[in-house]
């Protein structure tokens, strides 16, 4: 089967077409006012390099950022909140924290639904799902009319207590579809059926926000892949790992939220594998963002709120909570992209704010006047100006230096190179701090971990950064530029169910924990097998579970089979190692609770092999020299072709390594050989 991936990044749109193993590679500059217009650019690139037809392609995984850019830039659907009486509020109250304590002019970014959208109706259920106050189907109805004069786009219903018994959220869904049948609605009992009220609230919105606008790309998406004549199946990638079906998409775009990184993790875990690296710290940097993910035992760390949209871009809690499955990483205004200026206080300050692919950094040549780390790495001599992408676009020096003096150098007394020089030192101490507080937080020594690097900045960048972390072992992987898109074409077709259902561990219910998880495989399993057909399924079960009065749950793997009583102490065991790992301490006989379920169902993916260990190979010849300037100096270094490396081949540093998609800095003291699966190894020597 031909395939192709595609991730819609916030500068550039990667694409890579797989044939039995052969790669093809293309990226093109995100088109934000119509991003499937880069993907049907791209999509036609790829097809034109490959000699390939449309009805060749088998199988197209997609990621996308639009869901969370509409977010960002408040550009999704007129929306509504349907919520219980005396609740009106729950959106603007939140939990009632301060992301930064100290900030008294701190601004919280605006609900998505602003109050006079917001409606509510007489209806009680209580946390153990029974009715205390029946719907009000009268005032269900009067809301109705209330919305038709508001013209919403765009409803979403969150009853208190739902995600025990969603039978008032079905019917006001049943009642607002005959009054308003063309306006799509969100439950919060199926878009995230968990106790705590106000991240139900805010995923539910969020969903209801982009419905709308997803459901409208798609359908584009779709219509215009099939009048190119691409009959094939199409998946979306989402923030947990796994891909799903356009009709899941549509109904559930909130999962989409972290969909390009998600690929990245995905990658870097199926390297682990091949490299037989346990612990793995994934370096994904594009143009607009740097991500970063933990890797142990080959699994990304999982987590199960994100945040979309925060005030103050990369601080926790700033955001609105979105309660889905995701993979855990780091973000920060850290990519190819982003602006560097100097503050009040006379110091260089790079990102959060990105140039984008519109206009671009400066070197673009489109229209970009504040310099940017691309520009950065230019002066510094990391990229060829006729060669940059290819080929396909010259980067202007002259104009990269002017811009670099006048708003940075200028203000420190430093020239061209020295502006270079703080801003790539900057970008890097960031990322490289980004990865040590993400490492002690997951109570992980980066130091020890093998780094593997992709991204279109990132083979720039990953050597400095390990450096700083101590890392002595990076990866560059066989099309790094776009690895991203690679990693979609990796992943199982999955899908994750979670339940809240309270249950203390000192009065365990086996039958009723049997029941409830057997009707979450069953409800994901239906979902998977849309794409899957008669796959082999893998299946994950946990519990998130906590001492009796914490705040927060640990996750704990459920064994696969019919609960029974005696598994209360199997749970205990699991929940108190789990537990420890994290704290280094237990509470000795202190009680336990378990308050939500997961189950994910998954096509199994089998293990990759382990790469050969490969016998030495001559070093290839140098396409040239380049003056290029690290920290400790500026000396002209051979540059060389990554295509021209036979299995087994090493050079020494300082020198450059190129390809179509990127470039990889090696320093001196460290050693780069192409390994069995064509990645490039850096080690440090000594």
């Amino acid at each position: 089967m031909i395939r192709i991936g595609i991730d819609i990044g916030g500068t550039f749109t990667d694409l890579v077409l797989d044939d039995a193993g052969k790669r093809t590679t293309a990226k093109v500059l995100t088109t934000p006012d119509a991003p499937e217009r880069a993907v049907l650019d791209g999509l036609a690139e790829l097809l034109q390099a490959t000699g390939k037809a449309a009805s060749d392609i088998g199988l197209i995984v997609h990621g996308t950022t639009l869901a969370t850019n509409a977010i960002i830039e408040r550009k999704g659907a007129r929306t509504a909140l349907v919520t219980t009486e005396g609740f009106r509020d729950t959106l603007e109250i939140a939990d009632e924290g301060r992301f930064d304590q100290y900030d008294v002019f701190l601004v919280k970014p605006a609900p998505l639904v602003p109050r006079r959208l917001r409606f509510t109706v007489p209806e009680r259920i209580d946390a153990q799902g029974r009715v205390r106050l029946p719907l009000d189907e009268a005032a269900v109805l009067a809301v109705a009319g209330e919305l038709a004069k508001a013209e919403v786009e765009s409803v979403a219903i969150s009853f208190l207590h739902a995600y025990t018994a969603p039978d008032h959220e079905r019917r006001t869904r049943d009642l607002l579809a005959a009054a308003l049948p063309s306006v799509p609605v969100s439950l919060s009992a199926e878009v995230c059926p968990e106790i705590r009220e106000y991240e139900r609230v805010s995923t539910t919105v969020a969903n209801a926000y982009v419905q709308p606008l997803m459901a409208g790309y798609l359908g584009r998406l779709e219509t215009a892949l099939a009048e190119r004549g691409f009959a094939c199946p199409v998946y979306l990638m989402t923030s947990g790992g796994g891909l799903t079906t356009i009709e899941t998409a549509r109904r559930f775009p909130i999962r989409l939220v972290e969909s390009g990184p998600a690929g990245g993790a995905i990658l870097a875990a199926h390297l682990a594998q091949e490299l037989e690296a346990p612990h793995v710290l994934s370096f994904d940097m594009g143009g607009t963002t740097a991500k970063i993910c933990l890797i142990d035992q080959f699994q990304p760390h999982a987590a199960r709120t994100f945040e979309v949209d925060r005030s103050a871009r990369f601080m926790k809690g700033s955001g609105f909570p979105v309660r889905i499955p995701v993979i855990e990483m780091v973000e920060i205004g850290a990519g190819g992209g982003s602006i560097a200026r100097i503050d009040d206080l006379m110091r260089v300050t790079v990102g959060p704010e990105s140039a984008g692919s519109v206009p671009g950094p400066v070197a673009y040549g489109r229209g970009g006047v504040e310099p940017t780390v691309t520009d950065a790495d230019l002066v510094l001599g990391r990229f060829d100006p006729d060669t940059f992408a290819g080929g396909r676009m010259r980067l202007d020096v002259a104009l990269t230096e002017q811009a670099l003096v006048s708003h940075v150098g200028a203000k420190l007394g430093l020239d061209a190179l020295g502006a270079a020089h703080a801003v790539a030192e900057i970008v890097d101490e960031n990322m490289a701090n980004a990865s040590r507080v993400h490492g002690v937080e997951s109570g992980a020594d980066v130091a020890g971990y093998t780094m593997i690097a992709f991204g279109g900045a990132a083979p720039v960048h990953a050597l400095r950064v390990a450096q700083k972390l101590g890392v002595r072992r990076v990866v560059v992987p066989a099309d790094a530029g776009v690895g991203s898109a690679i990693g979609f074409l990796l992943a199982p077709i999955a899908y994750e169910v979670l339940r809240s259902a309270y249950m203390r561990l000192d009065r365990f219910d086996a039958e009723a924990a049997t029941a409830l998880v057997a009707a979450m495989r069953a409800e994901a399993e239906a979902v998977v097998r849309q794409g899957a057909g008669s796959a082999p399924l893998a299946t994950s079960q946990l519990a998130y579970m906590r001492y009796v009065g914490q705040g927060h749950e640990v996750a704990v793997a459920l064994p696969e089979r019919p609960f029974e009583a005696a598994d209360a102490e199997l749970f205990r065991e699991r929940f108190e190692a789990a537990y420890a790992k994290l704290f280094a301490r237990m509470i000795p006989g202190g009680a336990i609770e378990i308050l939500t379920w997961s189950v994910t169902q998954a096509t199994a993916v089998p293990r990759p092999p382990a790469i050969a260990p490969a016998p030495p190979r001559p070093a290839p010849a140098p396409i040239g020299e380049r003056r290029a300037s690290w920290p400790e100096g500026t000396r002209t270094v051979p540059v060389y072709r990554r295509e021209d490396f036979a299995v087994g081949a090493a050079v020494d540093g300082p020198c450059l390594i190129e390809e179509a998609t990127t470039t990889t800095v090696v320093a001196q003291g460290w050693r780069a050989s192409l390994d069995g699966g064509r990645h490039l190894v850096l080690d440090q020597e000594g």
